[in-house]
């Protein structure tokens, strides 16, 4: 008897408490679990009551420009918090880890991160895998549980507003393959994938962050191309799947994906054969809160059969949690909110949360880089040359070193990046002179971008658009100078269906995102000391451009550095 006390006591040191069990939790503490708030450096005050008293089960961590180690201060001090709660159950630490529009990368400490479209324009799933590996191991490290990627959604809406890059494309095919890359590479990492937004957020022309994007689609169209990626990720068994806040009329004609019934239990329960994690979008986006506030909200998802809440970034949650537990119990929940939350809990075991077993990785930041250089140096892509301008050897008769003026229409956070565009030129003695004017530019950018370009020999314009939305300043800019200037080369650096506001560029090439190998890359392809590997992953619909997804060309003219 003495030999097993004396065990107990080393597995518990100093009287810690074992690890909480399911079954002696009350209904607040299980219905605690199911609630995330969202928080970064500066917020984190904020939550710390309901955290120390077990009203909530998670956290998702905002972006922000603090460091990797500031991260990780913050995730310890969110748990240590949650070790004060009367069930000492730790946290699940969430993120929104995607790239593009979706990342600061400040707040890891990272590089760049690729968008997907990037990724899958490189055609590269090995490459794919290896990112979300490499990058999940440094979750990991800061203490992260589950990432709330990759994008299933099948942009097949040239016009959305608010997927664009974040998507792998416009085929349903390439979208599960270049998907499942990501979600197996973050599992190898021991990361929580959780795939969003079903049933698809890719055929909307409305941000469902500002209104009720509604997709028109009949059935038949909805699973061929909409539900097809989010069938194989079920089938391959995803742990999680985020719902989107959008009206299917063809599969419910009166609520949102994330209120209904027939969405998340007849057709992802029960059609689909999904077992794993239901998580909402924000409950604090307009399309939710047309509807109900957002404890309301709160408990239709629940009703409806999300299991896990995320509640957003403007609340109480003190006051959030009160209401939802009265009103689950109003209408008589409880079983639906056990279901939900055992889910939660059961995932913290497996995560090794419970029982103090998860380990943390050594740092992999080169590795990282070589990977994202390799996949960044094969994504980029010549979507047209129509006068073989492409590889630019200087005139003839040019006396003394070519000169090349380049202006880049991009934040200046992306300043550091573009600094390498410069390097390829002047290693083989050519002047370069540069411009990073204003996202949106004024008269003096525009200016000052015609100064530039004056007397060069060539001209380099590069645009930035997240998504659909036009910044008709910029587009005006570069309409300009492109009307003004022979021998120039346009550079589409993040969404390529800006590309369409472009017709009288004669050569265009698309980077889908912004960071400093694609730049050298795109300068290399303009000297033809590399070929061309990208491949538009979506349809643009234009004259003389690389095919989408079927890894063929059209009868765009092939630059002169790579004509056999």
């Amino acid at each position: 008897m003495r030999i097993l006390l004396l065990a107990a006591l080393l597995l518990c040191p100093f009287g810690l408490a074992a690890a909480p069990r399911f079954e002696d939790l009350s209904y607040e503490e299980k219905l605690g679990q199911t609630l995330v708030v969202f928080v970064d450096v500066d917020s984190a005050e904020l939550v710390r009551p309901a955290v120390e008293s077990g009203k909530i089960g998670g956290v998702l961590i905002q972006w922000g420009n603090y460091s990797l180690k500031q991260t990780k201060e913050l995730v310890d001090k969110l748990q240590r918090w949650a070790a004060k709660s009367p069930h000492q159950i730790p946290l699940l630490i969430s993120i929104d880890y995607e790239g593009g529009t979706v990342y600061t990368p400040i707040t890891l400490g990272f590089d760049y991160l690729p968008t997907n479209m990037m990724l899958s324009a490189a055609r590269d799933e090995e490459g794919a895998a290896a990112i979300a590996y490499l990058s999940g191991l440094e979750l990991r490290r800061a203490g992260v549980h589950i990432n709330f990627s990759p994008v299933l959604d099948v942009n097949s809406n040239p016009h959305n507003p608010i997927i664009g890059v974040r998507s792998f494309g416009s085929d349903p095919a390439n979208v599960t393959k270049m998907g499942m890359s990501l979600v197996n590479g973050f599992k190898a990492a021991g990361i929580v994938s959780v795939v969003k937004h079903f049933p698809g957020h890719g055929d909307t022309s409305e941000d469902s962050h500002y209104n009720v994007p509604v997709v028109k689609a009949d059935y038949a169209q909805l699973q061929k191309v909409h539900l097809a990626p989010f069938a194989e990720a079920v089938r391959q068994g995803v742990p999680g799947v985020m719902t989107g806040h959008i009206l299917y009329p063809a599969l419910d004609s009166r609520n949102i994906a994330t209120f209904s019934k027939p969405i998340l239990q007849d057709l992802l329960r029960t059609q689909m054969g999904f077992n794993g994690l239901i998580v909402t979008d924000s409950l604090d986006m307009k399309s939710a809160t047309s509807f109900c506030t957002i404890a309301g909200c709160a408990v239709r998802a629940l009703e409806s059969g999300a299991d896990m809440i995320l509640l957003g970034r403007y609340v109480r949650p003190v006051s959030v949690f009160n209401q939802v537990n009265k009103e689950t119990r109003e209408k008589k929940l409880e079983s639906r909110v056990e279901e939900a939350a055992r889910k939660i809990f059961t995932l913290k075991e497996e995560l090794g949360l419970l029982d103090g077993t998860r380990t943390m990785p050594s740092p992999i930041e080169q590795a990282y880089k070589t990977a994202l250089e390799k996949i960044s140096g094969q994504s980029v892509t010549l979507v047209r040359d129509r006068n073989g301008l492409l590889p630019f050897t200087p005139p003839a008769d040019k006396k003394g070193k070519p000169t090349v003026c380049a202006v880049f229409f991009a934040p200046s956070r992306f300043a550091d990046q573009l600094m390498s565009f410069s390097k390829p030129f002047l290693q083989k003695g050519w002047k370069i002179r540069s411009y990073n004017a204003a996202l949106t530019p004024r008269k003096k950018d525009s200016a000052r971008a015609a100064e530039c370009a004056k007397g060069a020999d060539l001209l380099i314009l590069t645009s930035l658009q997240w998504a659909d939305k036009t910044n008709i300043n910029q587009k005006n800019a570069i309409n300009g100078l492109i009307k003004e200037n022979k021998n120039t080369v346009f550079i589409s650096t993040m969404s390529p269906y800006d590309i369409k506001n472009y017709p009288e560029a004669d050569v265009v090439i698309a980077t889908y995102g912004l960071n400093k190998y694609v730049l050298q890359t795109a300068a290399d392809i303009i000297l033809g000391s590399v070929t061309p590997k990208g491949i538009l992953p979506v349809d643009l619909m234009l004259p003389e451009s690389v095919s989408s997804f079927s890894g063929e060309r059209s009868k765009t003219r092939t630059p002169r550095a790579v004509r056999k």
